[in-house]
């Protein structure tokens, strides 16, 4: 497994990232490539994932508040290729190059559209703070494989996904 900077020139990875991006998560359904092409922009830096010259995990990152905040988005890894530390070699190599940049903190929001958290179907103007200390995972919610590599739930944003389906803000300081 070799982890690197996105090599953008690579049509084949390119197109391997917008076809697992599209399988990984349904609302870019029909719209990989242009997505792809958005997070390997000038401003953002991607980290991709080869195993014997093929795809098996990206994740990017776009700068906020000029260059000490970055956005973590997207991180996906190829399905047979998950649970074996992938996710976390890209997310590292990701932090390193943030912190190049300046990056002092790296933020993410991890949807649970699917009720896969307590703070799934729940009304989160209520005893927010509460909910959020107990949360647990119901259904395999990517929010503990955040949390075991450093991450910290800092807030939600109720029904940002329609209602009961909040989004859980993350982040870490680098």
């Amino acid at each position: 497994m070799e982890i690197s900077l996105f090599d953008k020139s690579n049509s084949l990875y390119v197109s391997e990232a917008a076809e697992l991006l599209e399988i990984t998560f349904d609302c870019y359904k029909g719209r990989g490539k242009k997505q792809i092409e958005k997070y390997l922009g000038e401003e953002r830096i991607a980290v991709m994932a080869v195993n014997y010259g093929h795809l098996t995990g990206f994740v990017g990152a776009a700068p906020l508040y000029g260059k000490t905040t970055w956005e973590l988005h997207p991180l996906f890894v190829k399905k047979d290729c998950q649970f074996q530390g992938v996710g976390t070699m890209l997310v590292n190599t990701l932090e390193n190059e943030c912190k190049k940049m300046g990056c002092i903190t790296v933020y993410l929001g991890s949807d649970d559209e699917t009720h896969s958290t307590s703070l799934g179907c729940t009304d989160l103007y209520i005893d927010t703070y509460e909910k959020i200390m107990n949360i647990k995972n119901i259904k395999n919610h990517p929010f503990e494989f955040y949390q075991k590599i450093g991450y910290k739930i800092v807030g939600v944003i109720p029904d940002a996904n329609g209602l009961g389906k909040p989004d859980i803000l993350m982040a870490k300081r680098i």
